[in-house]
């Protein structure tokens, strides 16, 4: 008996469903999309596309790594130095004001020969 009564219900949902599809028709004319603007122009590999801001006054070292500018040693004339490192290789430079990442290396003896 439980077995009919979920076919029943089954069944009428998918009648239910299969009606509603049917019931639906098609818009009467489509009219087609225009043409999308052209995309804009990419920089070509010798213009970065986001450029960092240095003073006039500062000193700034490149720490070049076989052939290529990996770090950049900013020394404003009144402050603490910084870094901006190019971590990935393509360009994007992050400031750092420090090298020290923060990561310790636990250092400790655990046998001593004498």
């Amino acid at each position: 008996m439980r077995r009919w009564a979920c076919i029943v219900v089954a069944s009428v949902f998918v009648a239910a469903f299969a009606s509603s599809a049917l019931a639906q028709s098609r818009p009467p004319k489509l009219e087609p999309l225009p043409e999308p603007p052209p995309p804009p122009p990419i920089p070509g590999p010798d213009e970065p596309a986001v450029r960092i801001p240095v003073q006039e006054a500062d000193k700034v070292e490149e720490i070049r790594q076989g052939g290529r500018v990996v770090m950049l040693k900013v020394t404003p004339p009144h402050g603490k130095p910084y870094f901006l490192v190019d971590t990935t290789g393509n360009g994007n430079w992050m400031r750092r004001d420090s090298l020290d990442d923060g990561v310790r290396v636990p250092m400790w003896p655990l046998h001593t020969f004498d």
